[in-house]
């Protein structure tokens, strides 16, 4: 699914409403539907309805709604914002329905305003400002804001919660913008959406399908997008009745030190858990008989160190490699991993450790071969690149690292980002804060090297890895709940993930 800017998406309505033959007033009639659906479907009509409306076309959606709502007999308190006189034309007919339909209750703010108690049973619907702002809001508008923030209402936003901008918002006012319980999105979601820091202002956010040209969206150019299920079904790779386990890829996994043996065993079970024909972990030998007796499917290469990596590996048999889970950071473990990256010729995936020890090696970041897999949580990334004040620098920033080094960047969290190397960023709708737990990186890791291994592309590995991955999780918590996931969960929920996007895959 395309992630279009806000002015994309203005362009889309104006595009539908020219090739499809609707009036924009249609349009809009059948945005508020849905919202109204949305809405009734929710909540009881013991509930008030308190509608906070603008001039414009945000505020058009908001009357529309209040009108449907009250015609099912919700009680409904309007406050439309009118303060320059002038009221876009679609909000001005829907005022008129309005008014036409008998609701007693509304209310148009030209200066002064009276703000209604609201009370906890209230439902607020902010329909103020749309996802046209470019600036912070201020002066009254920042009041009213504020008011409504302090009240312990439900509010649900229109297309985007007021005050906040679609993309980026590093120069906004905080205190200055809508905090929804449920942000109801038109068509297609924001890409602030996807950013950690914006959560307590969208809370939980819904697609509303209003039938926006398919045409437009297709041929809009962006570079942001959202992983969905029937990709993930479309490139799994067959299997044909006669293949054997040298078909599926023989993969290196480079894991663990004296005290971190679970960092390998987890990767490995996952990688084992994923489809790979072979597994070959090398390891200090100090983990040997932990590994053999936990992964008895995972062949085990000692190290020539008792305790940590300190010598590469001849390459000669292996179709991937995967280097970090575990590895620590001794000073022979990171010229051994140096030693290995620069000599390395088959995919390559750096996680953990890995990632770690170029942080403080940064003159051979450019030796990390193109097309390779980085797997870094915030944390490890920003040693690399620096500090960041906000999620848009970090992202603008990891696109610049992906096309420096010619990489696949997987940066991970709640709505994990892939970044490839030409600059497109699709973000993973799996997953959940369960996953928030040690081992869980290392088991993605794990299932990467599988798929690198088997001969997938680097970014349809990626793009599969971190959904199942994700899909996983999702299976674990609800079995588990959140707080008790661990990454062995994640592991064990393997098997059902993959078979919900193989079964019954042509």
């Amino acid at each position: 699914m395309k992630i279009l800017t806000c002015t994309q998406q203005r362009e889309a309505d104006a595009y539908t409403i020219a090739h499809k033959n609707i009036l924009s007033i249609n349009l809009m009639e059948k945005a508020a539907s849905l919202i109204a659906d949305e809405i009734s479907n929710r909540w009881e009509k013991s509930h008030r309805i308190v509608i906070f409306a603008g001039s414009g076309n945000n505020g058009g959606d908001a009357v529309a709604v209040a009108r449907m709502l009250f015609l099912k007999n919700y009680q409904v308190e309007v406050y439309l914002f009118n303060v320059t006189g002038i009221l876009s034309s679609n909000c001005m007919t829907n005022v008129k329905r309005l008014q036409e339909c008998g609701c007693p209750n509304y209310h148009e703010i030209s200066n002064s305003f009276e703000p209604p108690h609201l009370n906890d049973t209230d439902i607020i619907i902010d329909g103020l400002f749309g996802s046209g702002l470019n600036k912070p809001l201020s002066g009254g508008f920042a009041s009213v804001v504020k008011y409504i923030n302090q009240s312990q209402a439900q509010v649900v936003s229109i297309d985007m919660p007021s005050g906040l901008m679609g993309e980026d918002n590093s120069y906004n006012i905080r205190q200055n913008i809508i905090r929804a319980n449920l942000t109801l999105s038109i068509q297609l979601p924001k890409l602030a959406f996807f950013y950690p820091e914006n959560e307590e202002f969208i809370g939980e956010w819904k697609l509303l399908n209003i039938g926006l040209s398919q045409e437009f969206i297709d041929q809009a150019e962006t570079p942001y997008n959202l992983s969905e299920e029937n990709y993930m079904k479309s490139i799994i790779k067959p299997r044909n009745k006669f293949a054997h386990k040298g078909q599926f890829g023989h993969g290196l996994l480079i894991a663990g030190t004296y005290g971190m043996a679970g960092a390998a065993i987890l990767a490995a079970k996952a990688c084992m858990r994923s489809g790979i024909g072979r597994l070959t972990v090398h390891t200090p030998v100090c983990n040997h008989h932990t590994i053999q007796t936990s992964v008895p499917e995972a062949l085990v290469q000692d190290d020539v160190h008792e305790h940590y990596f300190a010598e590469p590996v001849d390459l000669d048999n292996f179709q991937a490699i995967a280097i970090g889970p575990g590895i620590g950071q001794e000073e022979e473990t990171a010229q051994a991993t140096i030693d290995q990256i620069c000599e390395c010729y088959i995919p390559l995936i750096l996680d953990a450790d890995a990632l770690n020890i170029f942080s403080t090696h940064r003159n051979y970041l450019n030796r990390i071969p193109k097309n390779s897999i980085l797997t870094p949580h915030i944390g490890e990334l920003e040693r690399i690149i620096g500090k960041c004040s906000n999620s848009h620098e970090r992202l603008s920033k990891a696109k610049e690292l992906a096309s420096y080094l010619q990489c696949f960047i997987i940066l991970k969290g709640a709505y994990t980002a892939i970044i490839t190397p030409n600059g497109k960023i699709v973000f993973n709708p799996t997953g959940n804060p369960g996953m928030a737990t040690a081992g869980s990186g290392d088991v993605l890791t794990g299932i990467l090297l599988a798929l690198i291994s088997q001969g997938y592309s680097p970014e349809n590995a990626c793009l599969l890895g971190v959904y199942i991955h994700g899909a996983a999780g999702d299976i674990a918590s609800r079995e588990y709940g959140e707080i008790s996931m661990t990454a062995s969960d994640i592991i064990n929920a393997l098997p059902e993930a993959w078979k919900s996007i193989t079964d019954n895959n042509d």
